[in-house]
């Protein structure tokens, strides 16, 4: 093996960056945020099952599902910070990504569920006894928005953002159980729980499909969303001593993470430590990739 000297300076491999490397801690948010929403599922099944309340009832489970979800995304944090091995010399932050990805589309699978039950609704109303359900309702509610706000802040973390789309789905049921609730106590008429809920539905898929397309982009190996990979590579190609680049790749660790791997063809008489610190200085300040290896190619046996 080579030593961490020989590395840095024979290929050019810069980790120094804080940004890389473990979370050294998960979102306490999630994991509080986790048991919360599964305590109250648990009451709005009941509760909705007592009332005959079918709102309330999908409510609760819906929360149960999302319970889950948010467990798997705190647990994948916590996986996250285990260090690289032997095995997997990344080490485990794509747990993260993957977590967001699985998140993703359970909720494809749940949102198909829900407009399935809005459909027949519309077929066969159930009658409820809204004094019983109602402030379970608004309980859901008031605490769905706790628990938004408790992981909103870090809604750049893709894995978090996976959470916080069951959360935004957990808001959206509660309207609805309340909205239905009110209307068929007051009105009689309960088309309006399905009529919003196939609404609220369409907007939830955008949200799931971008997640779906950013999860996947870091777990396919693609270019970092917003990273000008023509402009990256005329860069690194007009650095002095630079006569060529080839076999450029730049992909996200995980989500925020990038990292670049490519090989530098050297002009005669370069001074390959120079052209490395001007290449590891420039990719870092004009295009925020921190975790660089670089290969040098020399005309000339050294």
């Amino acid at each position: 093996y080579m030593s961490r000297f020989d590395d840095h300076h024979a290929h050019g491999h810069d980790d120094r960056h804080p940004g890389h490397g473990r979370r050294a801690i998960p979102s306490r948010g999630l994991g509080v945020a986790c048991l919360i929403v599964l305590g109250f599922s648990a009451l709005e099944i009941v509760v909705g099952l007592a009332s005959g309340s079918l709102a309330l009832t999908s409510d609760g489970l819906h929360m149960l599902t999302d319970a889950l979800a948010l467990g798997l995304a705190w647990g994948a944090q916590w996986v996250a910070r285990r260090p690289p091995d032997a095995r997997l010399t990344f080490g485990y932050e794509r747990a993260e990504s993957l977590a967001a990805f699985v998140n993703a589309l359970t909720y494809v699978g749940l949102l198909g569920w829900i407009v399935f039950e809005a459909i027949d609704r519309f077929q066969a109303p159930h009658p409820l006894d809204a004094s019983l359900a109602l402030p379970v309702a608004v309980g859901g509610l008031l605490v769905n928005i706790a628990v938004w706000w408790a992981l909103h802040r870090d809604s750049d973390d893709l894995n978090v953002r996976g959470a916080l789309l069951h959360v935004l789905g957990d808001l959206a049921g509660s309207a609805i159980a309340i909205t239905a609730i009110v209307v068929a106590a007051t009105t009689g008429w309960t088309f309006v729980d399905p009529l919003l809920t196939l609404a609220i539905s369409l907007l939830l898929l955008v949200s799931t499909i971008r997640l779906l397309r950013d999860s996947a982009r870091v777990l396919m190996n693609a270019t970092p969303p917003g990273l000008d990979l023509a402009a990256l590579s005329t860069a690194l190609a007009g650095l002095p001593g630079v006569a060529d680049v080839h076999d450029l790749h730049v992909w996200n660790i995980s989500s925020g993470q990038p990292a670049l791997a490519a090989h530098l063809r050297l002009a005669d008489g370069a001074d390959w430590v120079a052209v490395l610190e001007a290449a590891r200085s420039m990719l870092s300040t004009d295009f925020s990739v921190q975790h660089v290896t670089l290969q040098p190619e020399f005309a000339k046996p050294i």
